[in-house]
């Protein structure tokens, strides 16, 4: 697959990343859910590798019109672990699995995120390693929240798969 992308997709991961970004606003009344993770995995299912473009226009977008605080830059790797983790699933897992492999994976994200948050904190405000698993605990209860909501909002990833590749299909016959 040629990672350049094509001047079509420049104008969809445009969109793509930007649906990403109004989403979270939409969301901000209520903490820790949101449908981040469900668009990261959802692209990267249907666009691959090039799935890095939305979402890093979703991270510049987030940077540019929030700050590019301290609190951003565990943004340029948080997506990319979830990524990451559905480029590894096998490309051909049996339909009726799908749903909730996708649901699990983006659940695991969210408990998981205060902790893969927690080294670029340790690292910015030089926490030792008992400050940083001190921290990492006290955001459970919060991380607990955005696993549950991650698992339930993920009930969307197959629709929005078929959405896109639904879309691809009708933009490659025109």
């Amino acid at each position: 697959m040629n990672m350049k992308p094509t001047t079509s997709e420049i104008v969809i991961f445009a969109m793509l990343g930007s649906v990403m970004y109004v989403s979270k606003l939409i969301m901000e009344f209520a903490p820790n859910i949101h449908l981040i993770g469900v668009f990261t995995i959802a692209f990267t299912v249907v666009y691959r590798k090039k799935a890095l473009y939305p979402i890093y226009i979703y991270v510049l977008l987030t940077g540019f019109l929030n700050g590019f605080a301290t609190w951003w830059i565990p943004y340029l790797y948080l997506w990319t672990v979830l990524w990451g983790a559905v480029m590894l699933l096998p490309a051909n897992i049996p339909k009726k699995i799908q749903p909730v492999i996708y649901m699990l994976v983006c659940a695991m994200h969210g408990f998981l995120y205060g902790t893969l948050y927690a080294p670029a904190q340790a690292l910015l405000y030089g926490l030792s390693f008992q400050k940083m698993i001190a921290w990492i605990i006290t955001g459970l209860p919060f991380d607990c929240i955005h696993g549950v909501s991650n698992f339930f909002c993920g009930i969307l990833i197959i629709p929005i798969i078929s959405t896109l590749k639904l879309a691809e299909r009708n933009m490659n016959k025109a």
